[in-house]
């Protein structure tokens, strides 16, 4: 068997159009980070920004079972540097798994490093603890509990609804943790608050803007579960929207907002153009259609694959094709018992899906799939795809942007190896830089011609 350096190795000289560091970065993303206890946080009271399980649990073993991980959390996200491969700056949301092949710990001069197969392969930097982490709401809650950062503090994220109403085997996604995760911390006696009041959200949001004097927050992602019936007596559309208008009516144009919801009626996209938001994450999942009728029964049931779609089109004459931004669960496709026996047949579903969407000048994103081990799927696949489909899928999305004159979304940060914040996947790290990327977010962000 190889080890796992030899795979890496190989796959980088086979495809050495994908960056290096993105080819880490999967691997990182697919099976995990083992990490000693010295390289773990101080929780709230430390000096680095600990892991706030801001929707999904992201980890390959539960809170139970990863020992002085669950007392002392991990670090939000690592970033690597140098070492024999020369990696540049790469941001890497953690994953944890005790029994990774990839370690972060001290060396012998005490600076933590990852080590592969015992081998230092990159230096390793942590979050600082940001200001506006270290003061409380008026209530006691912390400002991580309600409005955490993510992407070394591009992206706030605003999980609003902690729970989804897609319940159960009959209805809940085959590869999402998000109930379990809401039971594992109310068990742990974490605090976890399953619906956010709008007061709490907007309190949070006071102190990041007074404390993040750099301005290094940038977006805001409203999300949580799926809303099939209503919560607090009001429906998807309006229970997210309420959000957004409380918060632009705050902070006009202080952050980039953006929500990730259902495939909604035009009408109710509609409400949320006008309640403020700017870019829409109307998530497709998987392409294949027998594969999303299997791993998403709910949102089979509800809405279906064919009218899914539709509603994705539909949502561009709203907001602008290029505001439109599904996301994909990468690496589902070959999940076992159901999914697709080579990496080859994975890939060509999956560039069929970039192929339809990218023609319509909608431009999808992806997150690399995690197998959490209480979800069906991450149960029968512990080690998730292989590393090879991840690459190639890498590779297929640059062409597939580039075949239709298409660059990355707005509202990521920077493309480009060495220069990428967004990190559950290497989307973003894989593709070329952009001069000016951000700087013209703001203009791409108003599209002409869109009622409403």
């Amino acid at each position: 068997m190889k080890s796992r350096t030899a795979l890496v190795e190989d796959l980088m000289s086979r495809f050495p159009h994908v960056p290096k560091e993105a080819v880490f970065k999967e691997d990182l993303l697919r099976g995990g980070i083992a990490f000693d206890e010295s390289a773990l946080s101080g929780n709230e009271e430390g000096d680095v920004k600990p892991k706030s399980y801001f929707i999904f649990s992201f980890d390959h073993r539960t809170l139970p079972e990863l020992g002085a991980a669950a007392l002392r959390r991990p670090p939000e996200e690592i970033v690597l540097t140098g070492g024999p491969y020369g990696l540049r700056r790469t941001v890497v949301s953690v994953r944890v798994n005790p029994e990774s092949p990839y370690r972060v710990r001290p060396g012998d001069s005490g600076a933590l490093g990852l080590y592969l197969d015992g081998t230092r392969i990159a230096d390793v930097g942590l979050p600082p603890m940001p200001d506006y982490y270290r003061h409380t709401l008026a209530n006691g809650k912390s400002v991580m509990e309600v409005a955490p950062t993510i992407q070394w503090g591009y992206l706030i994220y605003l999980t609003v609804f902690r729970v989804c109403q897609y319940f159960g085997a009959k209805e809940e996604c085959q590869y999402c943790d998000i109930n379990h995760n809401w039971r594992q911390h109310k068990a742990a006696g974490r605090p976890y608050t399953g619906v956010k009041p709008v007061e709490e959200v907007l309190e949070a949001l006071e102190i990041i803007d007074r404390y993040d004097t750099a301005r290094t927050s940038t977006a805001y992602t409203l999300t949580g579960g799926a809303i099939t019936s209503k919560v607090a007596g009001r429906d998807e559309a309006d229970f997210y929207g309420q959000y957004a208008q409380a918060i632009e009516e705050r902070f006009p144009g202080r952050w980039i907002g953006k929500v990730v919801a259902q495939a909604l009626p035009k009408a109710d996209v509609q409400r949320f153009h006008d309640y403020g938001v700017q870019i829409y994450h109307p998530n497709f999942e998987v392409w294949d259609r027998r594969l999303f009728e299997l791993y998403c029964p709910g949102k089979e049931r509800y809405v279906g694959r064919d009218e899914w779609h539709r509603r994705i089109l539909d949502s561009a004459e709203i907001f602008g094709a290029r505001n439109v931004i599904p996301n994909f669960v990468a690496g589902v496709e070959m999940a076992a018992p159901f999914g697709f026996g080579s990496v080859g047949e994975a890939i060509d579903s999956t560039a069929e899906g970039l192929r339809f969407f990218m023609s319509h000048g909608i431009t999808p994103r992806f997150t690399t799939w995690c197998p959490e081990p209480t979800t069906p799927l991450g149960k029968a696949n512990p080690q998730g795809a292989p590393l090879e489909y991840h690459i190639r899928l890498l590779e297929v999305y640059r062409a597939t942007l580039e075949e239709y004159g298409l660059s990355s979304p707005p509202g990521y940060g920077p493309p480009g190896p060495g220069n990428a914040v967004f990190s559950v996947s290497s989307f973003m790290d894989s593709l070329p830089a952009e001069e000016a990327q951000e700087a013209d977010e703001s203009d791409e962000l108003a599209p002409s011609g869109v009622d409403g």
